[in-house]
């Protein structure tokens, strides 16, 4: 599969990044006095490529998938839920699609494996690998095929979209699992820190899905290669993100990361080009336990932290605003030199 992974040069430009901080250097303000906004503003600028960077057409990708494991009870909703959902976002009740619809962004959702057929109209994209994975417990969640099939198509379906930047979510019931099993593996914590409530469980739902995770993480104990683990433990619309932002990372486009599951297929996406992250936008910290831990493994400074644990891509729509901000105040907040205005220590 080796050959579906694009390589992701670096963004480095030594040059770019003095001109972009001497140009947030000398707007009218303290330095520093944006805080995070200027260190927004320099990432923008260098993902773009410009000094007065520009966001346009921004895509929201939600990809939905069903999970094989779901039959282990590791979720508090039934598998029906992914499907259901998905029609909620077409027909726009979702958080994901007010949110979307607010910000004037284009919403798509993509299936890439859910256990339901769909009636092909505007908004949807079937993309469907099969009806779900497979029970990760028992054998691989996918073949190698089936995940270089998902890879190949996420690239695909970015490619077919316009604009500079992409915010990616995802829906279904039993992905959590899912990515905490690729954080577990991946960045070698321990299952039971990665391992959340995701829906809801209570106590006793939670350490059993703790128990089951450790279970799976033993059964596919020589996928430890980004590749073999997304293929043993991930999900179709994991799968399918990866391949997504190794093409918005090939293309520069701002990739804007949702929260826990969104990172996991960035997490995939960084460990097999470490120069993606380079091209991410974190847009919040879930209220997740492992999504913290998953940041960290990233090296990720996310914007808000809402205790937010929707998915869908709420928080990177949420975010959204922040990073029109940063591009309009770099592009049109004056100078001292234009506005005539002094600076700290003139006379």
């Amino acid at each position: 599969m080796i050959e579906l992974i694009p390589a992701i040069p670096s963004l480095h430009d030594a040059v770019l990044a003095e001109r972009l901080q001497q140009r947030i250097d000398q707007k009218t303000k303290p330095l520093g006095a944006l805080g995070r906004l200027e260190t927004l503003m320099l990432r923008l600028g260098l993902i773009l490529g410009s000094e007065t960077p520009r966001l346009s057409e921004p895509q929201m990708m939600v990809f939905a998938g069903d999970h094989g494991l779901t039959a282990q009870g590791v979720s508090a909703y039934p598998s029906d839920v992914t499907w259901q959902m998905v029609e909620n976002f077409i027909a726009g009740g979702a958080a994901v699609s007010v949110l979307a619809r607010q910000h004037g962004m284009a919403l798509t959702v993509i299936d890439a494996g859910v256990n339901h057929e769909f009636t092909p109209r505007p908004g949807l994209q079937i993309a469907k690998i099969a009806a779900g994975t497979a029970d990760s417990l028992h054998g691989p969640a996918m073949s190698a095929d089936q995940c270089a099939t998902a890879i190949a198509a996420g690239k695909t379906l970015l490619r077919q979209r316009p604009g500079n930047a992409v915010l990616l979510g995802e829906m279904g019931i039993g992905n959590s699992s899912a990515a905490a099993l690729l954080l577990a593996r991946l960045a070698g914590q321990p299952i039971a820190l990665c391992t959340g409530r995701g829906t809801g469980l209570n106590d006793a739902q939670l350490d059993h899905k703790t128990q089951v995770l450790a279970r799976v993480l033993d059964r596919h104990h020589g996928a430890s290669e980004p590749l073999a683990a997304l293929a043993a433990m991930g999900g179709f619309e994991i799968a399918m993100m990866v391949g997504s932002i190794l093409q918005a990372a090939l293309e520069r486009r701002v990739i804007v990361v949702d929260g826990f599951i969104a990172s996991s297929a960035v997490l995939v996406a960084a460990r097999l080009q470490p120069a993606v992250l380079e091209r991410c936008v974190f847009s919040h910290r879930s209220d997740e336990p492992g999504h913290r831990l998953m940041l960290q493994a990233l090296q990720a400074d996310p914007l808000l932290d809402l205790g937010l644990r929707l998915g869908e891509g709420s928080g990177a729509a949420l975010a959204w605003p922040l990073l029109e901000s940063a591009c309009r105040v770099l592009g049109e907040m004056a100078s001292f030199a234009s506005a005539g205005v002094s600076e700290a220590g003139s006379s």
